[in-house]
């Protein structure tokens, strides 16, 4: 898994401007980025392929944003299955 920040994000939405990315995270078309430092977010890379690989597929905004919320929710899923292996271990 690899951390994408702005400039990744354009790159492989095709989004012009780092406006139209926060733009879309607004409308919920793409997941909202996570903290990565003080003044730095970035968007896990594999979210940004699960909402660019519906856009190909020619999915609705509707279902984008069931997309979105799903990952959304597996995001707590992950860090919950992480922490729990953790603990375990």
């Amino acid at each position: 898994m690899a951390i994408l920040r702005i400039r990744g994000v354009t790159a492989n939405t095709g989004y012009q401007s780092k406006t139209s990315v926060y733009n879309a995270v607004q409308a919920g078309l793409l997941t909202k980025p996570v903290a990565i430092g003080l003044r730095s977010v970035g968007w896990p890379d594999y979210e940004v392929e699960a909402v660019t690989a519906a856009r190909i597929a020619g999915l609705t905004d509707d279902a984008i944003r069931a997309l979105v919320n799903k990952l959304h929710a597996q995001r707590a899923e992950r860090f919950e299955a992480l922490t729990q292996a953790a603990a375990h271990a």
